[in-house]
């Protein structure tokens, strides 16, 4: 067993041995910290296993050789363990940061999570953030003492704050719940957990959500290419892009289609890691913190990309956006998959018992609001698979083109 006192670390890095602790108090582990053991209880989750059947873009018909959102996630935690070791942060912190981070997007990928939104319109929206922290503290029931996982208080604040404050020291929202307010899950949840909502999060959560978007840019790019949505030449178009494939071209002039996609994603995430390295800890120099609390109580955020790196991402993103997220066959795909969501949704609404028992009595609820929130649950719950099952089982037709 590795001795986790031998280990040196940035002062800046969270320790699990100082760790806040968790919500019901547990004996500690005799061979594993705190963290690990945060990553051990997300990876043997119900939820985690799902999300080898929910989409991250394409539906599971489309081929075995695109991503799902677990191998996203998976994707995601490789990189982040790659950035938190280079920074001297925490890595079993950042990989369950990575780990949990899509618990709770519901099947169908944001095509889900935009019905979900519609359909809970009065009554808060759907967030797949605070959904995620609605699974990780109620829904797993895994454990005789408790709902939930129980995790740690560094995991379930980097799970929600991951992108930054969600309040201002007024209270007030800001950023995107500025117009709706901070979901009830998480207000409920910093009543019996001050989660700080109003700081930012630990250096190990802040790179956790940037090899998130690290994963996003190249391995979307390398499922669009996979898909013929787009080609090489046309990622030209993204200057950063560019340059990497005359880089490529120059050393190897004769690559086939599938060798230089891998070559080109290979390039790009190592460009983009190498750059969060740099740029952050360049921020942490100009900071100089002496612990997880000077990162929190930071007046911006310690890590990110570089101002030009910066760029080429929003270039990346706003390539992508038309060219795959609303290409036209795309687009049947997501909006019969909204369909599909918004039918279950209201079935359950009318019919609870057309749920299976447990759920059917849960959703037996008084209060309108949790009544639907609990169904929203379940439907958020589902893989896409099963989800179509379902529709088929209680609607005389289900979308063809899923």
């Amino acid at each position: 067993m590795v001795n986790e006192a031998a280990r040196t670390r940035a002062a800046y890095a969270c320790d699990p041995a100082q760790s806040r602790g968790r919500l019901h108090a547990e004996p500690p582990s005799p061979t594993r910290n705190d963290f690990r053991r945060d990553c051990d209880r997300i990876i043997h989750s119900t939820a985690f296993r799902r999300l080898a059947h929910k989409t991250q873009v394409f539906v599971f018909h489309e081929g075995d050789h695109f991503r799902t959102r677990l191998t996203h996630t998976l994707e995601v935690t490789q990189v982040a363990r790659s950035l938190a070791r280079a920074l001297d942060l925490n890595e079993d912190l950042a990989e369950a940061l990575a780990l949990a981070h899509d618990l709770g997007h519901p099947p169908f990928g944001h095509a889900g999570e935009r019905a979900l939104d519609r359909c809970l319109e009065k009554f808060g929206g759907f967030d797949h953030n605070a959904q995620t922290l609605r699974v990780v503290t109620a829904l797993e029931r895994r454990y005789a003492g408790f709902d939930g996982l129980n995790l740690t208080w560094e995991t379930v604040e980097g799970l929600i704050k991951h992108n930054g404050p969600l309040i201002d020291r007024a209270g007030h929202a800001v950023g995107r719940f500025r117009a709706r307010g901070v979901p009830g899950v998480i207000s409920r949840q910093g009543e019996v957990q001050d989660l700080e909502l109003w700081t930012f999060p630990s250096a190990e959560a802040q790179v956790a959500a940037l090899a998130d978007d690290i994963a996003y840019d190249a391995h979307d790019i390398d499922d669009g290419l996979r898909a013929e949505l787009f080609a090489a030449e046309d990622l030209a178009a993204v200057d950063f892009v560019r340059e990497v494939l005359a880089g490529i071209r120059q050393v190897h002039p004769n690559l086939d289609p599938a060798r230089l996609s891998h070559e080109l994603i290979r390039r790009l995430i190592t460009l983009l890691i190498e750059d969060v390295i740099a740029e952050t800890g360049r921020r942490l120099q100009a900071l100089a913190p002496r612990s997880p609390t000077d990162v929190r109580h930071a007046a911006a955020a310690v890590g990110g990309f570089s101002p030009a790196m910066a760029d080429a991402d929003r270039a990346i993103k706003g390539f992508l956006y038309p060219r795959m997220y609303r290409h036209p066959r795309i687009a049947r795909i997501t909006n019969a998959a909204e369909e599909v969501i918004c039918d279950l949704f209201a079935r359950y609404a009318a019919s609870p018992q057309d749920m299976p028992a447990e759920w059917a009595h849960a959703a037996d609820e008084d209060d309108e609001a949790d009544r639907l929130r609990r169904i929203a649950d379940f439907v958020a719950g589902m893989t896409d698979r099963y989800a179509l099952v379902e529709h088929a089982r209680l609607f005389r037709s289900t979308p063809e083109s899923l």
